[in-house]
């Protein structure tokens, strides 16, 4: 992984003039910030095929424009942002959604990887990141920035946090079946929730990155995961990872 990035933004090595340049929705309930994000994809060559200023007008909005990935401002009106990536989703497997928000650690957030999105922004994230996040989430791939991913799933997998309202809004657990993984891809899988790379993976376990990749997707098909995100959450709700340990 290379130099430190914001809150929020990592892995986007590489992820520059891989393949056409992914189409963007922007949604957010305050013009100025879906003003200032259009002008800087736009001079990046990113193409933003549309604006929505609440989570209803981004769900029809996608539906209609089909893009590859949303910016989806977590609190709106109308419908939250929470709700419109579940819909987005549900009728749109092949989007990736990155969620908006001005908290890291915000129990929303949490909630919107575990059922499905790729990841997550702070509003100030710097133009660079901006751009690098969107091309890197085009790409199929996660964004997560694992130390902060970790700290949000250790402060929300359990139903904890603070707010009443909060938890009772949160998104069920990630449940899947893990005795169809065979033990290394076990072993994978919990590296995977200690926010390895690939390339760590692979020098952890001795093995090439190819083969990694292979594990990788061996256990995102047997376990239906869209991406990196909802298996950091897995290996946490599973108890592969516990909370408290230390970053890899």
């Amino acid at each position: 992984m290379t130099g430190p990035a914001p809150a929020g933004v990592a892995g986007t090595e590489g992820s520059e003039g891989a393949g056409p340049a992914p189409r963007v929705l922007i949604a957010d309930d305050q013009a100025l910030v879906r003003t200032g994000f259009r002008m800087i994809l736009t001079a990046r060559g990113l193409d933003v095929v549309g604006e929505a200023r609440d989570g209803a007008e981004a769900v029809a909005a996608a539906r209609s424009l089909r893009p590859d990935v949303v910016l989806m401002d977590i609190r709106m009106p109308n419908l939250d942002g929470l709700e419109a990536a579940r819909q987005v989703l549900g009728q749109d497997p092949d989007c990736r959604v990155i969620m908006l928000t001005t908290f890291d650690l915000d129990q929303y957030v949490y909630a919107a990887l575990a059922l499905g999105a790729s990841g997550f922004l702070l509003k100030d994230v710097t133009a660079e990141h901006l751009a690098a996040a969107v091309r890197l989430v085009g790409t199929g791939d996660a964004l997560l920035a694992p130390s902060i991913t970790r700290r949000l799933v250790e402060r929300f997998a359990t139903g904890g946090g603070p707010g009443t309202d909060a938890g009772e809004r949160r998104t069920p657990a990630v449940h899947r079946e893990l005795g169809a993984l065979t033990p290394r891809e076990l072993e994978v899988l919990t590296l995977l929730g200690r926010g390895l790379s690939n390339a760590e993976l692979a020098r952890t376990l001795t093995l090439s990155e190819a083969t990694v990749k292979t594990h990788v997707a061996r256990i995102f098909a047997k376990l239906t995961l869209r991406d990196r995100a909802q298996a950091v959450v897995l290996a946490y709700e599973t108890g592969l990872v516990s909370p408290g340990g230390s970053d890899a």
